[in-house]
């Protein structure tokens, strides 16, 4: 049937003017399932003339609530398939109407494609939005939320719900939001300015401070007028405040700035980002008294209080947050019992509640406190809880590192052994007495010597002699006078200093210690007899110059030895002949230079993970015909008093060159040997030419070569040292500081030396294993090593005890008498053979070898 024989549906024709207007397509179906009227909005929709679906069956619209059976009313969103292929997004409206007995059923349809497109989009968006880690807030220019995605949620406790049409600084706002710097933003974007970004205070549903990073713009329509106000919200409370706390420590650590400035500072930066505490840093000293390092909001004169009380179960929170090692909160300071003696002060200037937390050691002391002062009665936050955790460890570095240089500057200027003022210092006492002392007194310097102390050591071992050392230095404090001072110069040698002492009252002195000294000493299960030569100088009837006096005294002691030991003399102007056997020694010593008297015994140094030789030291020793075995501790500093030690120095490189070279040729491959120069020969800036001359002698290569340097050598003569030393590790050969610790160089000079291996000094030996000092001064070389990537290697180690305790510390080598003492280099060859046959001992012990196998390696090694 065509259109023209289609009975049209009849409609006024205003009504019909009308359906032709409609955006909506509009169809009209009658009982017969045939299409009566097709508007134009339909011919969009459908891409179908009128005059070709007139009459027409309505199967030709694709609607499959027309196929129904009844048809029944509908409505829903559909995908519309057109004629020519393509799909839309539909809006479908299907109602039927009796006109004079007969059903027409009326199709409206509404073309949503676009809208659908936005909705996927807008669904996308919230997916994004959703999925970022940053909360989204959108509000109306007036400020009320209009949209918050989940992280908002998450962040800050409220639903969607919840937060949409609320003002935004009703829900997030709070005490210490910085509404000013907010306010002065939105009103520079609103009147078209660009986007800003603040950092600020806010809180969450339950009242939790959070600070946050807002990005802020508006968003405007074609028109250019704002429409919307978009903030973007980072929670940086991690990422940047708590960090900022750590950059501004480490900074200033790096910076060595004093520990008072950087607990200041501390403090400053936790009152920025926690406005409503006010912060406290105590120090608590070894005898449990506190100190304050920083609180720079406290009043000055209930600081200066504080300084000096002891710490106890009820000394406020700090003194008994110390004292039980756990965290102490005081809600109301007018009305806790631990507060009583002291809650005037913090009262009066309007402190109400207060929170200490320890800050304990690695060791578990307590050695500070760090405190929040609140000006209402309250408990701390989360955020306040966050940022005491930051602190507390970031305190405790710092105070550790204050007592470890305060250590280290110790050591410099006091024997670590003994605890005694050392040469450094003891040349500032003698200055001091001398210029203290008035006209027609005396200053009288005595210095002693143990008598056959190197047979202790050859005998006994090092500890041995180390606890002589000590329990002597305890005996001779009992017998001197509370004004006199006792100090060590080095190995066996004391020096007593005597004001306002003249010859007879000197000797006095001597002859108590000679006395206390004939009793026997102890060591271990052994009683020991010894004894000590003492020589005395007067101020100012022998010099008036620290120098002078201090030989003099030295010549009067080896006068005592002279006469025979364990005795003493006084200086008189005869021993100006002291100069002799001084002169003597220094003779013989360069006659043994000259004939090639000296040798270089070899000490083996064993890496810590699996045994293996890493090296050997080259120790210089010294046999004369007359004197017998001269001790290093005496010819060494000789040698550098009259000018032989630079040439002692080279001998030695070139000895131990050759000797590696010998090694090599024999099939005995030792990685290096180390040799020990003098800060003099890095004053030589032909000293890398040198050492390069050498190597080619020998054919080694730079890497068999290590040179053992002191801190003094990098400490004094800066330029000069520094540039040889770069000469030298540009050349390859290795550089190795030797007993590290026990001077006082900066570490943040060290990292940019070239410096490729720390020795830690045997002095550190003895009580490692016992003693927390000790144990923490190794720790803190082997952490400086790792931090610097050198290697690290420890002398003087004797027991099995401490070598595992260095092996736990992570120390890379060891070196002493528990594997062997220095040898010369038959013996030392002997010695390696051997340590080689038991490693591979071990090793065959570990795997799964036959007994036949076994035998055969016996017999090969």
């Amino acid at each position: 049937m065509s259109a023209a024989d289609c009975p049209m549906t009849e409609i006024p024709d205003v009504l019909l003017a009308a359906l032709e207007c409609a955006d909506d397509g509009i169809v009209i179906v009658d009982s017969a399932r045939r299409i009566t009227h097709f508007n134009a909005g339909a011919e969009r929709i459908w891409k179908l003339a009128r005059a070709e679906v007139l009459g027409r069956d309505a199967e030709l619209l694709t609607l499959k609530c027309l196929q129904a059976d009844p048809v029944a009313e509908f409505r829903d969103e559909i995908s519309l398939v057109r004629r020519d292929g393509t799909r839309i997004r539909a809006v479908i409206s299907l109602s039927s109407v009796t006109r004079g007995g007969v059903i027409h059923h009326v199709v409206f349809a509404r073309d949503v494609t676009a809208e659908a497109e936005r909705r996927v989009r807008i669904g996308l968006l919230h997916a994004v939005s959703d999925q970022t880690n940053r909360a989204v807030l959108i509000t109306d220019t007036e400020q009320n939320i209009v949209y918050v995605n989940s992280t908002f949620a998450t962040l800050f406790g409220y639903t969607s719900g919840e937060a949409e049409g609320r003002r935004a600084g009703e829900l997030i706002a709070g005490r210490h939001t910085d509404r000013k710097a907010v306010a002065k933003l939105v009103k520079r974007l609103m009147t078209g300015g660009r986007r800003g970004e603040i950092e600020t205070l806010v809180y969450n549903k339950g009242g939790e401070e959070i600070w946050v990073c807002a990005r802020v713009d508006v968003f405007r329509d074609k028109k250019g007028r704002a429409r919307h106000i978009f903030a973007l919200l980072e929670d940086i409370t991690e990422t940047r405040q708590l960090r900022s706390l750590q950059q501004l420590i480490m900074s200033a650590l790096a910076d060595e700035v004093p520990i008072t400035d950087i607990a200041d500072r501390l403090c400053r930066r936790v009152e920025e980002i926690a406005p409503d505490v006010v912060c406290s840093l105590l120090h608590v000293d070894a005898a449990g008294l506190v100190h304050p390092l920083g609180g720079p909001s406290l009043p000055e004169d209930y600081s200066r209080a504080l300084d000096g009380i002891a710490i106890g179960p009820n000394v406020g929170s700090c003194g008994t947050a110390a004292f039980y090692g756990e965290p102490v909160l005081a809600e109301d300071l007018d009305t806790d019992p631990r507060w009583q003696p002291y809650k005037t002060r913090p009262l009066e200037v309007g402190l109400r509640a207060c929170w200490s937390t320890p800050i304990k050691a690695k060791d578990g002391r307590v050695i500070a406190t760090f405190a929040f002062y609140f000006r209402e009665t309250r408990a701390p936050s989360n955020w306040h809880r966050r940022i005491v955790n930051a602190c507390v460890d970031l305190g405790a570095f710092a105070i550790e590192r204050k007592e470890a240089r305060a250590e280290i500057a110790r050591l410099a200027y006091h024997d670590i052994l003994t605890g005694l003022p050392n040469r450094a210092q003891l040349r500032h006492l003698i200055t001091t007495a001398i210029d203290a002392c008035p006209t027609g007194s005396h200053v009288a310097l005595a210095f002693l010597d143990v008598d056959h102390f190197k047979d202790v050591n050859d005998t006994f071992g090092h500890a041995a002699g180390d606890e002589l050392l000590i329990q002597l230095a305890q005996r001779l404090r009992e017998q001197i006078g509370p004004e006199d001072m006792l100090g060590r110069l080095g190995g066996d040698e004391f020096v007593i200093l005597l004001p306002q002492r003249n010859a007879e009252s000197a000797e006095r002195v001597a002859a108590g210690i000679m006395e206390a000294l004939a009793a026997p000493l102890r060591l271990g299960s052994r009683q020991l007899q010894m004894s000590a030569s003492i020589g005395i100088s007067l101020y100012p009837d022998h010099a008036t110059d620290i120098d002078t006096l201090m030989q003099q005294a030295d010549a009067a002691m080896y006068m005592a030895k002279q006469a025979g030991r364990s005795t003493h003399r006084i200086f008189s102007a005869e021993m100006n002949g002291l100069t002799e056997p001084r002169l003597a020694l220094i003779a013989a010593l360069r006659r043994a230079i000259a004939e090639g008297a000296l040798t270089l015994s070899y000490q083996p140094q064993i890496r810590s993970c699996d045994g293996a030789v890493h090296g050997v030291e080259a120790l210089a020793r010294w046999h004369d015909a007359v004197l017998g075995d001269v001790s290093p501790a005496k010819f060494i500093p000789l040698a550098e008093e009259c000018g032989l030690i630079e040439q002692i120095g080279l001998w030695s490189v070139r000895e131990a060159c050759r000797q590696m070279a010998d090694w090599r040729r024999a099939g005995l491959n030792i990685p290096s040997v180390s040799v020990n120069l003098s800060p003099i020969n890095f004053r030589n800036v032909t000293l890398a030419a040198r050492l390069k001359d050498i190597l080619a002698e020998y054919d080694l290569p730079s890497d068999a070569l290590m040179l053992e340097i002191t801190e003094g050598t990098f400490m004094r003569d800066s330029a000069a040292a520094l540039e040889t030393m770069n000469a030298i590790r540009e050349l390859g050969v290795g550089l190795s500081v030797d007993d590290f610790g026990t001077g006082y160089s900066s570490l943040s000079r060290l990292a940019h030396l070239p410096i490729r291996e720390l020795k830690i000094d045997r002095s550190f030996m003895r009580d490692i294993e016992r003693d927390a000092g000790a144990l923490a001064v190794a720790t803190a070389v082997v952490r400086v090593g790792q931090g610097l990537g050198m290697t690290v290697v420890a002398e003087g180690v004797e027991t099995e005890g401490q070598r595992k305790t260095l092996a736990e510390l992570g120390c890379d080598v060891v070196q002493g008498f528990l594997y062997a003492p220095a040898l010369p280099p038959v013996a030392f060859e002997r010695w390696l053979i051997e340590h080689c046959a038991e490693q591979a001992r071990a090793m065959l012990g570990r795997l799964d070898v036959t007994p036949a196998d076994r035998d055969v390696v016996k017999r090969s090694a």
